[in-house]
């Protein structure tokens, strides 16, 4: 009882070093530099004047805040369907990509067949060559099939993602084979192995590819571009787009209003995922060492 005593009162002596709070100054000042960009679009979102001007030079509180530009958003009534649109384009895209990526990465990993190792450097090798250069020909592909102007284009060429594989792969060769060995003299096949043994132990990792790929279908805004030429189909990135005058000028307020309404969904699913994001890292084999 004593010894506790006195180590609770050396754990209370303990001060914070010269060198600790050098590091949490610093870690301040980053974070401020990272979420500024943020605080400057509600803060030009929140100025009434900001569609005609620009404040200069730029001020992180409004100086007449007013709802003014989220009216306007509303009013003008294609907010309700570019979510609509993005949210059925993200949550397909999610779906597709992260159950091809956990499929490829186990297959990867765990799957015994020859030529995998230069199989996977070709597929990893793909991640050098720019979506840009693609364009043309996914674009006459899609035209010739006749679904130019559907969501589908947006849907499922995000089947097969490298990167996500390369996370996938990592993330189960972290989880040791006797798992898959103890499973096949159950008499488990290959399908069902992955599906009751690996699956389950995967949450992490899915957590952080649905995060990755939410987020990289709903910014998404060069190829929406290119397929969907209907305005009933936009999703957020054209609709904020719409915005812009035919001269290059823009709606600044609007356009940073819908911008700061359009981040929402992506700022709520990384809240309640960011500790499987955290957990995955730790596991995989992208641990800073």
């Amino acid at each position: 009882m004593d010894e506790a005593i006195t180590v609770g009162k050396h754990r209370r002596k303990v001060k914070l070093q010269p060198v600790d709070l050098a590091r949490l100054l610093a870690l301040l000042v980053f974070g401020f530099l990272m979420i500024s960009p943020f605080i400057l679009i509600l803060s030009i979102s929140f100025d009434r004047t900001a569609n005609v001007t620009l404040p200069y030079p730029p001020r992180f509180l409004p100086a007449h805040p007013s709802l003014f530009n989220y009216r306007l958003i509303f009013q003008n009534g294609g907010l309700l369907q570019a979510y609509v649109n993005s949210f059925i384009v993200a949550v397909a895209s999610v779906i597709v990509k992260v159950s091809s990526a956990l499929l490829a990465g186990y297959a990867f990993s765990k799957g015994k067949f020859k030529g995998k190792r230069v199989i996977f450097l070709v597929f990893l090798a793909t991640l050098m060559v720019p979506v840009e250069s693609r364009l043309i020909s996914l674009y006459l592909m899609w035209n010739h099939v006749h679904l130019i102007n559907t969501f589908w284009p947006l849907i499922l060429p995000n089947m097969i993602d490298a990167f996500l594989v390369f996370l996938a792969k990592q993330f189960f060769d972290e989880l040791p084979d006797s798992f898959r060995e103890a499973a096949q003299i159950d008499g488990a096949g290959e399908f069902r192995t992955f599906l009751k043994v690996y699956l389950p132990l995967a949450g992490p990792i899915t957590a952080t590819m649905a995060i990755l790929s939410f987020m990289w279908s709903w910014n998404d805004f060069l190829w929406p571009l290119i397929v969907l030429t209907s305005t009933k189909l936009h999703t957020i990135p054209l609709y904020m787009a719409s915005f812009t005058l035919q001269n290059g000028e823009s709606y600044a307020g609007m356009t940073m209003a819908a911008l700061a309404l359009g981040s929402i969904p992506v700022l709520i699913l990384f809240i309640f995922l960011q500790k499987y994001v955290i957990r995955s890292v730790a596991l995989s084999g992208l641990k800073g060492e």
